[in-house]
C-alpha cells in the first residue's frame, strides 16, 4: 500500500510533472514549427539531438520519457477533457496493434533516408500524421491502451530497451489504474518484447521481430545513404534492402539460438540482442554526428574532424558498448517497473 500511496501524484508534485510535460510539449511545437520554417535547424534538432538522445533514455530510464513524450501527453488529451470514449480492446485487438506498431517502425525508418532526414516539412507531415492517429484512436479506446501501449512505433524499442531503469517514477498521466492492458508495460516489472502473460500470436510475432531483427535493421540502415530533392524516390528498393536483408539475418540467428538454449537462458539471449541494437546504433550514430561517419556529412550535427584525432569515435564507439553490455547484461540491478502502478479503481 505504501509504494501505490506514493504514485498518486497531487499538489507540488503534480504541478512538477504538468510543468515538465508543458516545457516538453513547448519544445516539441518549437522542433514541428521550425520543421515547417526552418527546415536546416528543424533537422538537426529533431533528428540530430532529439533522436540521437532518445534510445539511451530508453535504457536509463524509460519512465522519465513516458511521462513527458509528447505524443503521449497528445494523445491523452481526450481523456483529460472527459472526451474519451473509453472502448475496451480486446486482449488479440491489442496485440494487433503491437504487432502493427513494429511493422510501422519497420517501414517508417528506411524513408528517413528517402526523405525525412533531408526535408523538414516532410518530417513534420508525418510527425502530424502519427499526431491525429493518436488522437483519434485514444479518442475511442481506454487510456493508453491503443497509442502508449499499442500503435505507438517507439513502443516496441522501449520494450526492448527499457529492461533496467536507474529509477523508478511516480505514473504522471494515470492517477489510477483501470486495467486498459494487460501486461501493462508502465507497471509490469522486468516486461519485455516475449513477455509471457499474453500469449497471443501476433505478440509474439512482434516480439521475435524487434528482438530477433532490429540489430541487423540498424546495422543495414547506416550502410544506405541519405538522398536530397527526391532522388530517394528511385533507390527505394535499396534503402529498404539493406536493413530488411540484414534484420532477416539476425531474426534467423535470434530464432535458431533460442531454439537451441534452454528457457532459463532466453532472458540473457533478449538483452544480449538488445545490447546489439543499441550498441550498433551508436557505433555509427555518434561518430556521425561529429564528422566521423561512414558515409560523409550524413547525420552529421557538427563537424570537429579538425579538431578531435582520429581515434576519438573509436574511443566513443568503445565506451558506448562497453557501458549497454555492463548496464543490460552485466548488471545484477533488479528489474523494476518504468513506474509505480497506481491504485485500481473499476471504471463505472
Amino acid at each position: 500500500m505504501e509504494v501505490q500511496a506514493k504514485s498518486i501524484l497531487s499538489g507540488r508534485s503534480l504541478q512538477y510533472w504538468r510543468i515538465a510535460q508543458i516545457l516538453v510539449g513547448i519544445i516539441g511545437l518549437g522542433i514541428f514549427f521550425a520543421l515547417i520554417f526552418f527546415p536546416e535547424i528543424g533537422i538537426h534538432a529533431f533528428w540530430n539531438v532529439l533522436i540521437p538522445v532518445a534510445p539511451a533514455l530508453f535504457v536509463v530510464a524509460v519512465g522519465l520519457w513516458r511521462n513527458v513524450c509528447p505524443l503521449a501527453s497528445t494523445s491523452l488529451i481526450s481523456r483529460h477533457l472527459g472526451l474519451a470514449r473509453n472502448k475496451k480492446l480486446k486482449p488479440k485487438q491489442q496485440a494487433r496493434l503491437q504487432l502493427i506498431s513494429v511493422i510501422l517502425l519497420l517501414l517508417i525508418v528506411p524513408l528517413r533516408h528517402t526523405i525525412f532526414d533531408t526535408n523538414g516539412p516532410a518530417t513534420a507531415l508525418i510527425i502530424s500524421v502519427l499526431a491525429l492517429i493518436a488522437l483519434y484512436i485514444s479518442f475511442r479506446y481506454d487510456w493508453k491502451s491503443a497509442w502508449c501501449s499499442g500503435l505507438c512505433p517507439i513502443h516496441p524499442v522501449e520494450k526492448l530497451y527499457g529492461r533496467k531503469s536507474l529509477f523508478v517514477l511516480p505514473n504522471a498521466h494515470c492517477k489510477s489504474c483501470v486495467k486498459c492492458v494487460n501486461p501493462c508495460p508502465d507497471s509490469t516489472p522486468s516486461i519485455h518484447p516475449l513477455t509471457k502473460k499474453n500469449k497471443t500470436l501476433s505478440l509474439k510475432i512482434a516480439g521475435t521481430l524487434i528482438i530477433g531483427g532490429f540489430p541487423g535493421f540498424i546495422w543495414g540502415w547506416f550502410h544506405v545513404q541519405d538522398y536530397y530533392n527526391n532522388e530517394g524516390w528511385e533507390h527505394l528498393i535499396l534503402t529498404y534492402s539493406y536493413p530488411i536483408v540484414a534484420m532477416l539475418i539476425t531474426l534467423i540467428l535470434f530464432i535458431v539460438i533460442k531454439k537451441i538454449i534452454i528457457n532459463k537462458y532466453e532472458i540473457l539471449l533478449i538483452n544480449i540482442f538488445a545490447t546489439a541494437a543499441v550498441s550498433i546504433y551508436y557505433w555509427y550514430r555518434l561518430p556521425a554526428l561529429i564528422g566521423f561517419g561512414i558515409i560523409p556529412g550524413d547525420g552529421m550535427l557538427v563537424d570537429l574532424t579538425e579538431y578531435l584525432p582520429y581515434w576519438s569515435p573509436i574511443l566513443l564507439q568503445i565506451l558506448t558498448t562497453l557501458f549497454f553490455a555492463w548496464w543490460i547484461i552485466l548488471n545484477k540491478k533488479e528489474t523494476a517497473s518504468w513506474v509505480i502502478r497506481p491504485p485500481y479503481i473499476k471504471q463505472k
